[in-house]
């Protein structure tokens, strides 16, 4: 190997390198452009790096999203069908209603609306490169702007963070928060909540109050030219307002038909004839029905954006129309009340507390369904059922009305005559006060009230004053609900349920106790019978009319076999109206209510078994007549009738193993007049024999009533428990 061939090697892999003036070795320009891109791309590094950091440092900065608050809005109460009645504005005056785009907006709506803003809305995770690629594409060839690169999900975030200022900065945030938002729902709520948020000028928020306030109706069913307008409103919500620039309105609208052209969502003729449809011009209030009942709603139940009631808003549009015209008829300061029950259920139908809500005059925020006033005769037919029941008395017996005193008392009949000897019948459909005070002070004034108590009719008594005779003609207070739902029990055969106007989840109302079921038939079948107004069917409502004393107020309740409408009419602060009565004011109004209600008049409930069905000539002895027990005239050393087996409150414990002869039950009577009748829960079962006594079958287990009656009308009865 020779001295150079080292050097050679050494030359050929050594970096090139320069000697100095000095003689020190210098490192080349590669060595130097290497360090120099190392040092690039280490700052580069770092600098993305810090970029993620401060990105992820600024998003975490943005907090939570404001979902709480986007997510408020206007309280809404519904029927029982979902139909809106009212919504009450927020408390800075917005309107905003809940959106549910599966059932309250039309599918027309929806298709447009993805077809303009957003035709991949159930792919994207928040954002859409390609809507952004395809808006600057447009930007770029025509100049401006075509369709925006927004999401729908974008939008929404920009809703619930609004910027007044469009900047990148704006933009960025917009993109963060939707994948916030995909993240944290689902599609359909993300929908929902854009639906509810998109702005239409004004306090107008969301595509329900837009077309409500617009179009006067819900979402649910558009025509292709309101759906167009609804996707326009929100691009300029302020410059588009209906009820200022018209105008432009329909030319944004129209602008919206042509994409949806162009987009082949519609054909050119459809969006032609949509063009051709003009614009509203004007902004409609909010509906407001059953306001009454919507006030009360909303205070009973708090912080509920939606509250459902048992309301029919069909039935509620129809009579609160019919209550306003009819005070309007009747004069100045006139008030009405109507309240209608579904008997099955107890649900409240309808609630229209007063003429006009709005009306000063009569007091129309005032709800009088739920006022205590006087309900003059109308408690009458709660009395004569207690007779019924207690089977001293009979639709067919007879009875006097003649003039009576008892103590400084004397009732008299409205028209200050008096008809004599008349049926039972026809002196509860006449309305006669003699006849209905008398058996009052048999039945008994405290046994009434506590009987109307239990079964949910709050009577309400002057002060420090015990019930008396006088209640039998309107001496206590009472409210139109409370007497309403009273009377549904006789449709129901001697039961009320009580009454429910909000709906919950859970329903655990039990029936209350008005009548035994003979007894709450009879009284049905008589109000049957009632002369009804002039025009009006016979035999097809059973009703009951009555004035307050000083006609202050007049009444109407009536019921078929499906529903019992209660109607009021007075002042609503107590002031005579002279000639105010409930025969000429009220019935007429309670007739028209059934047939505005749209539904044919259903049968009464058929006799129940043991119901006695028969004329005066054939009834037993002691009903053929009723006389007051200040007239039983009896002979010396006469004993007055006492029931002395089985005593009152006892129980009895029938075996009926043995068969019918062996579970017969003894009832023996001291005093009285013989023929005597043996009367168990209103059905006669026979006569005591000349022992005084009679063995008779016992009822089915539970309560029963027994009743003797002997040939003067005198009665003893006992209430025993059969086990």
């Amino acid at each position: 190997m020779s001295e150079a061939e080292p050097h050679t090697r050494a030359s050929t892999a050594a970096p090139a390198v320069g000697v100095g003036v000095d003689g020190r070795v210098k490192p080349g320009h590669d060595g130097r452009r290497g360090r120099i891109a190392f040092r690039l791309l280490s700052a580069a590094a770092l600098t993305f790096i810090l970029a993620i950091i401060g990105f992820v440092g600024w998003v975490y900065a943005l907090g939570s999203l404001p979902l709480d608050e986007a997510r408020q809005v206007s309280t809404t109460i519904v029927d029982r069908n979902g139909k809106l009645l009212r919504a009450y504005a927020m408390t800075d005056g917005r309107w905003r209603l809940p959106v549910d785009a599966r059932t309250n907006v039309d599918p027309t709506y929806l298709k447009l609306l993805f077809a303009y803003e957003d035709q991949r809305f159930y792919a994207h995770g928040g954002i859409d490169p390609l809507a952004l690629g395809r808006a600057a594409l447009q930007l770029g060839t025509r100049g401006h702007i075509v369709s925006g690169g927004s999401t729908i999900t974008m939008q929404l975030a920009r809703l619930m963070e609004p910027r007044r200022q469009r900047s990148l900065y704006a933009k960025l945030r917009q993109i963060v928060r939707a994948i916030e938002i995909e993240r944290s729902m689902s599609k359909e709520q993300i929908l929902d909540l854009y639906l509810a948020l998109a702005p239409y000028g004004g306090n107008l928020e969301g595509i329900r109050a837009a077309s409500i306030a617009y179009l006067g109706k819900e979402p649910k069913r558009l025509s292709l030219a309101e759906a167009a307008l609804l996707v326009a409103l929100p691009q300029s919500p302020e410059t588009r307002r209906l009820d200022r620039y018209p105008e432009a309105a329909r030319k944004a609208r129209d602008r919206v038909l042509d994409r949806m052209v162009e987009e082949h969502v519609v054909s050119a003729d459809e969006a032609n004839q949509a063009k051709a449809m003009p614009v509203p011009k004007l902004r409609r209030p909010m509906p407001i029905l059953a306001p009454h009942a919507s006030d009360a709603a909303q205070s009973t139940v708090k912080d509920a954006p939606i509250i459902k009631l048992t309301l029919d808003a069909t039935l509620q549009k129809v009579l609160e129309p019919l209550a306003r015209d009819r005070a309007i008829a009747l004069g100045p300061n006139i008030s009405v009340g109507i309240v209608v029950i579904d008997n099955e259920s107890g649900d409240v139908l309808a609630r229209v507390g007063s003429a006009d809500y709005f009306d000063e005059s009569r007091a129309g925020q005032v709800d009088m369904t739920r006022a205590i006033r006087s309900p003059g005769s109308t408690l009458k037919p709660f009395i004569y059922g207690l007779a019924f029941e207690d089977g001293f008395v009979h639709p067919d017996s007879l009875i006097d009305d003649r003039p009576v005193r008892f103590g400084s008392y004397a009732p008299e009949n409205f028209d200050m005559t008096f008809q004599g000897t008349v049926p039972v019948r026809k002196a509860l459909q006449l309305s006669l006060n003699v006849p209905a005070i008398v058996l009052l002070d048999r039945v008994g004034s405290s046994r009434l009230t506590s009987r109307l108590r239990q079964a949910g009719g709050n009577l309400v008594l002057p002060k420090d004053e015990a019930p008396g005779l006088a209640m039998g003609l309107g001496g206590v207070g009472v409210t139109l609900q409370d007497l309403a739902q009273l009377y549904s029990g006789f449709a129901r055969l001697g039961t009320t349920k009580p009454l429910r106007e909000i709906v919950t989840a859970k329903d655990e109302r039990e029936p209350l106790r008005l009548l035994d079921q003979v007894a709450a038939w009879q009284v049905g079948n008589v109000l049957l019978g009632t002369p009804p107004p002039e025009n009006a069917a016979h035999n097809r409502i059973a009703f009951k009319t009555g004035t307050s004393y000083g006609y202050r107020d007049a009444w109407s309740v009536g019921f078929d076999g499906r529903m019992t409408i209660g109607v009021w009419v007075g002042r609503p602060d107590g002031a005579p109206v002279p000639g105010l009565i409930g025969r000429v004011a009220a019935a007429p109004i309670l007739f028209d209510a059934f047939a505005r209600s749209g539904k044919t008049l259903a049968a009464l409930p058929k006799p129940p078994k043991g119901t006695l069905v028969a004329s005066n000539a054939k009834l037993p002895l002691p009903l053929k007549r009723f006389r007051p027990v200040g007239d039983l005239v009896r002979s010396g050393g006469e004993q007055p009738l006492h029931i002395q087996f089985p005593l009152n409150g006892s129980r009895i414990d029938v075996d009926r193993s043995g068969g019918r002869e062996s579970a017969a039950m003894p009832v023996k009577v001291a005093g009285g007049v013989l023929p005597m009748t043996v009367m168990v829960n209103g059905t006669a079962l026979g006569e005591i024999d000349g022992r005084r006594q009679r063995l008779i079958d016992p009822p089915g287990p539970g309560f029963a009533r027994l009743t003797v009656i002997d040939a003067r009308g005198a009665a003893d009865t006992v209430v025993i428990r059969i086990q």
